[in-house]
């Protein structure tokens, strides 16, 4: 009879198909992130909120990025997280497909389900809270600079998060540290971008609010501004990193749960 053993190393390719469970995974855990997010910006953005007033404004950027890095964390780590990779974002997702990580099918079916998950996110915050919700404008993204300029400001900035978890991602030995440089990298990012554009790096954070209030009038800049930047860091990564490739598109590779992304942490072989 056969024996089935790891082979360390060998390419698992992606595949496509139906895959409700990493789907359903990343439709829960997007609501959760940007639900827990919405509450944190409240906390320490709202007038209505005595934090708002006790701490400084570079305080509080600081604080809102390391509440946004320490959730997405949490939620890599859990279970759904090691189901789905995490990704909580189109951006992300976006990413990987350009790097040759995952099917289209599942470009499709993550990217639905992270907006619909940000949209669920938005609406429940705005219900949950009221007068907490309005006094922060239901947590709306709205740039600070014209279309074209804040456009770039979010490209870069997102260009800046992916090429972090490729770079993670690319060796056995920083794999699992991927949501502790995530978050370290939103502590920087978002107080840069805050005078600027908010700032989202996720498209779908910016467009669950919109769908509470109506209003798309400034979306452009935190749709495209984010896909290009994950576009430009998946062709920058396969320039500098000279033929790396990322070992998995989980931010938190658990090798107990099957991935339907390509995967070169572990195969099988009949011996």
């Amino acid at each position: 009879m056969a024996r089935l053993t790891a082979v360390p190393g060998a390419e698992q390719p992606k595949s496509g198909g139906w895959h409700p469970a990493e789907w359903g995974s990343e439709f829960v855990g997007t609501f959760v992130l940007l639900y827990t997010v919405y509450l944190a910006v409240a906390a320490l953005a709202s007038p209505l909120s005595p934090l708002s007033g006790a701490i400084s404004s570079w305080l509080r950027l600081v604080l809102i990025g390391l509440s946004v890095g320490l959730i997405a964390a949490a939620v890599a780590v859990s279970p759904l997280g090691r189901r789905s990779g995490a990704h909580l974002n189109p951006a992300i997702t976006i990413g990987f497909w350009a790097h040759g990580q995952t099917h289209w099918h599942d470009l499709l079916g993550y990217v639905a389900a992270q907006f619909l998950g940000a949209a669920l996110a938005s609406v429940v915050f705005a219900a949950s809270t009221g007068p907490l919700a309005v006094s922060i404008g239901y947590a709306r993204t709205e740039p600070a600079v014209g279309g074209w300029a804040a456009t770039m400001v979010e490209l870069l900035l997102t260009c800046a998060l992916v090429l972090t978890v490729f770079f993670m991602l690319s060796s056995r030995r920083t794999c699992r540290w991927t949501p502790a440089a995530v978050t370290l990298v939103l502590v920087v990012l978002i107080p840069l971008g805050a005078p600027l554009t908010g700032p989202s790096l996720n498209p779908a954070r910016s467009v669950g609010p919109g769908i509470v209030t109506g209003t798309f009038t400034s979306i452009w800049p935190y749709l495209a501004g984010p896909v290009l930047g994950a576009l430009l860091a998946a062709a920058l990564f396969h320039v500098v990193a000279a033929g790396k490739k990322a070992i998995t598109a989980k931010l938190f590779h658990d090798p107990r749960y099957h991935s339907v992304h390509t995967s070169r942490w572990d195969g099988i072989k009949s011996s």
